[in-house]
């Protein structure tokens, strides 16, 4: 009797254990990631949904791998995922792997060597052990995830790796089939561990875009939020892996970067970096957002930038905030730089998810662009970047 009560606990135990590591990651990107859109959802005219379907829209950032689900099913919780992305007419989206996020996360200023949050996250999920412990793997655990995906709907979802296959799609596109082009990137450099051979394993699995820093100082230099502050630029490292990416047709993303860090980028040749989630300084006094001057340093030097959804970086909650800064950073880069850098499912607030982008066409729209230039920030900009960016095979 008392062997069946220990084997029944033990049962019972297996299954409560089981039921959590199910259920706590969902709960846990439920209360991550909300979308604070009214229940009637935004207003969107007839002009703007027609619009918005003429549109080739592209967006720089989204953090959906990170949170194990399949992408190819719709869900009802975060920001995105393949049925979203189409519902909301989206042709490119960059999906970034997140590898490492300090305990504490802010702002103003991180160590490296604090708790990460990422660990028990990959722990909890039961991604592949490799990944629980290396931050490589866990970038490459990602990549293979959206891969898979694409291998098994290639008529939803394709991984654009060079010029070629970002032309494909956008024949595609135009051919009238319904279908998201993916891009890899990594929000961060500190995958690499510190080993430029490294940078050829993540191009190898496809990654087209790299940011140098995360939320902390790496191997590369100095972030944003690190203990360094804006004191800390490229490292001897760094300095030899944006030359590496740039000799690769990498991405170089100097989003959370220290301004030093910047303007280190900026003085090498050939660079042409994008900003690609973010505020505008004037428009949203963020500790966030870089300077206006340094933002109009990285469009004058070929670069693009991408605006956030969140309202960090806005100061709002609608997509008339949305709007404001967009129109800000088109006062401040100029109309030929500006794209969408969303942050969805990034640990933020947007004030709605894929499905419903119609409601930032309108929004630009009440903000008084004209189609030609929302035409360019929803997506044009993003693929003349990409066209002349990319590896050419």
């Amino acid at each position: 009797m008392v062997r069946r009560i220990v084997v029944g606990l033990a049962a019972v135990g297996a299954v409560a254990l089981a039921a959590f590591l199910v259920l706590a990651p969902a709960y846990v990107e439920r209360g991550m990631n909300p979308v604070t859109m009214p229940a009637e959802g935004w207003p969107v005219g007839a002009e703007a949904r027609a619009l918005h379907e003429r549109l080739v829209i592209g967006d720089w950032h989204s953090d959906a791998l990170l949170w194990d689900r399949d992408l190819l099913h719709r869900v009802d919780r975060g920001h995105t995922d393949i049925p979203r992305l189409l519902e909301g007419n989206m042709a490119v989206q960059v999906f970034t792997t997140v590898t490492k996020s300090p305990r504490g996360q802010n702002y103003d200023r991180n160590s490296a060597a604090g708790g990460d949050n990422i660990t028990p996250l990959f722990i909890g999920q039961l991604r592949p052990p490799r990944a629980w412990f290396s931050l490589r793997e866990r970038a490459l655990v990602q990549a293979e995830a959206l891969q898979r995906a694409s291998d098994r709907a290639p008529d939803r979802l394709t991984v654009i790796r060079t010029r070629g296959d970002l032309q494909a799609l956008l024949e595609r596109r135009a051919g009238g089939e319904r279908v998201l082009g993916g891009i890899l990137g990594s929000e961060g450099g500190h995958p690499l561990e510190g080993d430029l051979a490294n940078l050829d394993v993540l191009h190898d699995a496809g990654f087209r875009l790299m940011g140098l820093t995360h939320f902390f100082d790496n191997e590369l230099g100095g972030s944003l939020h690190g203990e360094g502050g804006s004191g800390d630029g490229l490292s001897d490292f760094g300095r030899q892996v944006v030359q590496g990416m740039v000799a690769r047709g990498m991405i170089v993303d100097v989003t959370h970067a220290a301004p030093r860090m910047v303007e280190d980028v900026l003085a090498l040749p050939g660079t042409l970096p994008v900003l690609s989630h973010t505020g505008i300084a004037s428009h949203c006094p963020s500790p966030r957002n870089l300077s206006d001057d340094l933002v109009a340093r990285i469009a004058e030097a070929g670069g693009i930038i991408g605006i956030g959804f969140w309202s960090d970086v806005v100061c709002g909650t609608t997509p008339a905030d949305v709007a404001g800064a967009i129109v800000a950073a088109i006062g401040v880069a100029g109309e030929d730089h500006v794209s969408l850098g969303s942050d969805w499912d990034g640990s933020v607030d947007v004030p709605f998810d894929a499905a419903h982008l119609p409601a930032l066409t309108q929004a630009l729209l009440d903000a008084g662009l004209v189609e030609a230039q929302i035409a360019k920030v929803m997506g044009g900009n993003m693929m003349r970047y990409l066209a002349e960016t990319l590896p050419a095979d």
